[in-house]
C-alpha cells in the first residue's frame, strides 16, 4: 500500500458551469445564449440535446450544496450566466439572476465552502454574437461592464475568480474548428476572437483592481500534453506547435506581454494575423494572481500535413481510454507543469480534470471502478507535482454531477454524481464515496 498525504491547507472541491447544469433557461428574466441558439442548430448537438432544463439546479441548487456537504469538498468552482445578468448582454441589469446567485453564493458560504467563481463559461448573450462576438470590441466593453457588476456585487463573499474558462476552447474549438458555439470554421476569426477575450481579460483584472476588489483573480486555460512519435525534428515540432496553442498562446501575452513568435510566424503563414490594437499587450499582461489548470490527457502526435491547420496528428498507441474517446495518462499533467514553470511557480488551481465514463445505476449502485481508477492516478501525481515545490493549491474533480456535456448532449457522464434527466433524481457513484474517504482523510491510499 502506498499513502500520498496532501498539505493541510490543500483545497478539495469540485466543478460545474452554468448552461451545463443550471436549466431555467427561460425564467428569471434569463436571456438567450450562443449556446440556446447552436443547440437548436440540425446537426451541432447529439440527439438535438439543449440545456433547458439540464440538471435543474437553478431550482435545486439547495438539494446539491447537501451534495457538496456530504461530501466533504471545502470548494466549489461554478460559474455565472451572464444572460442571467445582462440579458442581452450590455444593457439593463437583471436585478432577478443577481438575487439567484446571492442566494446560491450564501447558500454555499453557510454550508461552509468556498466559492469559486468563473465569470465566463462560454454562455454569451447571443445578442453581442449577432454583432460580431468576440472580435467585435463592443463584446470586450460589455464583459468588463458585466464583470464590474459581479465584482461589485460579490466582493467580500468570493476570494477566487477567473475570467475565463478554457481560452481554446473559446477561440479555436468554436471558431476554428467549428465543433462548438458558435460554430465557424475560419482560421482568421478563431484568433481575432482570442485576442478580444484576451484584451477582455486584462481589462477585466485592471478593474478589479482599481475598484479595490477582494481575493484572487486569474484565468483557466484548459491544457494539452504531447509527446512526438518519432525523435524527429517534425514531430517535435508539431507537439510544440499543440502546446503552445492551449498554453503559450494566451499565457505569454499575459506573462510576457506578446505572442509566442514561431506561432504568430506559423499562423502568418496560412494568412492568418492577431489584430493588435495600440495598448492591448499592456492591458492584457496586467498581473494575474492565479492560474487554474483545466488537464484531461496527453497524445503521442506527429507531423501530418493534411491534420490541420497545426499540421499535428495525435497517434491512436492502444491507449485504455475514457468513454469519450480520451487516452488516460496522468503523466502529462506532471509533464506539463513543469512546462508551465517557465512563467515562474505561480499559485496554481487544478480546475478541472475528471473521466467520462458512462456506467449506469445497477441495484440502486454506480460502480464507477474506472473513475476512480482515473483518479487515483492523477492525484497521484499531483502529490508528485507539490512534492517537487510546485504551488499546486487546489484540485476539483470535474464533475460534481452529470450533465449537458455541450456537443455531445446527455450522452457522456463526467459526474461524481449520476443524475437521471428525466426523474433528475441525485445518486452519488461509487466515485463519490472513494473521492469522500480522501477528503476527509487528506491522504491518497493506493493498494498494491
Amino acid at each position: 500500500m502506498t499513502i500520498f498525504q496532501f498539505p493541510q491547507d490543500f483545497r478539495w472541491g469540485t466543478a460545474t458551469a452554468s448552461y451545463q447544469i443550471e436549466g431555467a433557461a427561460q425564467e428569471g428574466g434569463r436571456g438567450v445564449s450562443i449556446w440556446d441558439t447552436f443547440a437548436r442548430t440540425p446537426g451541432k448537438v447529439f440527439n438535438g440535446d439543449n440545456g433547458d432544463v439540464a440538471c435543474d439546479s437553478y431550482h435545486r441548487y439547495e438539494e446539491d450544496i447537501a451534495l457538496m456537504k456530504k461530501l466533504g469538498i471545502n470548494t466549489y468552482r461554478f460559474s455565472i450566466a451572464w444572460p442571467r445578468i445582462i440579458p442581452d448582454g450590455d444593457g439593463e441589469i437583471n436585478r432577478e439572476g443577481l438575487d439567484f446567485y446571492h442566494r446560491f453564493v450564501d447558500a454555499l458560504l453557510d454550508a461552509g465552502i468556498e466559492p469559486f467563481l468563473t465569470l465566463y463559461h462560454w454562455d454569451l448573450p447571443q445578442t453581442l454574437e449577432d454583432d460580431g462576438g468576440w472580435g467585435n470590441r463592443r463584446t470586450v466593453d460589455a464583459f468588463v461592464k458585466y464583470a464590474e457588476v459581479i465584482f461589485k456585487e460579490f466582493s467580500g463573499k468570493i476570494n477566487f475568480w477567473l475570467t475565463f474558462n478554457e481560452p481554446w476552447c473559446i477561440a479555436f474549438l468554436s471558431n476554428m474548428l467549428g465543433i462548438h458555439a458558435p460554430g465557424n470554421k475560419d482560421v482568421q476569426t478563431a484568433i481575432n476572437v482570442a485576442h478580444g477575450l484576451l484584451v477582455a481579460h486584462g481589462k477585466a483584472v485592471q478593474s478589479f483592481r482599481r475598484m479595490g476588489i477582494t481575493g484572487q483573480i486569474g484565468i483557466a486555460p484548459n491544457v494539452c500534453w504531447a509527446e512526438p512519435y518519432s525523435k524527429s525534428a517534425e514531430d517535435q515540432a508539431a507537439c510544440d506547435r499543440s502546446i503552445a496553442l492551449n498554453t503559450d498562446w494566451f499565457l505569454d501575452p499575459i506573462y510576457k506581454g506578446s505572442y509566442p513568435q514561431f506561432l504568430v510566424d506559423w499562423f502568418a503563414e496560412a494568412g492568418a494575423t492577431v489584430p493588435i490594437q495600440d495598448g492591448d499587450m499592456e492591458i492584457i499582461s496586467e498581473p494575474i494572481d492565479l492560474l487554474g489548470i483545466n488537464y484531461y490527457t496527453m497524445g503521442i502526435n506527429r507531423h501530418n500535413p493534411d491534420a490541420g491547420v497545426l499540421q499535428s496528428e495525435e497517434m491512436n498507441m492502444g491507449l485504455i481510454k475514457t468513454d469519450i474517446g480520451w487516452p488516460v495518462e496522468s503523466r502529462g499533467l506532471y509533464e506539463f507543469m513543469h512546462y508551465l514553470q517557465k512563467y515562474g511557480n505561480v499559485d496554481v488551481y487544478i480546475t478541472e480534470n475528471g473521466a467520462c465514463i458512462n456506467d449506469d445505476l445497477e441495484n440502486g449502485k454506480i460502480n464507477d471502478d474506472r473513475r476512480i481508477s482515473y483518479y487515483e492516478q492523477h492525484l497521484a501525481q499531483i502529490h508528485r507535482i507539490i512534492n517537487d515545490g510546485i504551488n499546486l493549491k487546489g484540485y476539483m474533480a470535474w464533475s460534481l454531477m452529470d450533465n449537458y456535456e455541450w456537443a455531445e448532449g446527455y450522452r457522456m457522464r463526467f459526474g461524481l454524481v449520476h443524475v437521471d434527466f428525466r426523474s433528475l433524481v441525485r445518486t452519488p457513484k461509487e466515485s463519490f464515496y472513494w473521492y469522500q474517504s480522501v477528503i476527509k482523510n487528506n491522504w491518497l491510499e493506493i493498494r498494491n
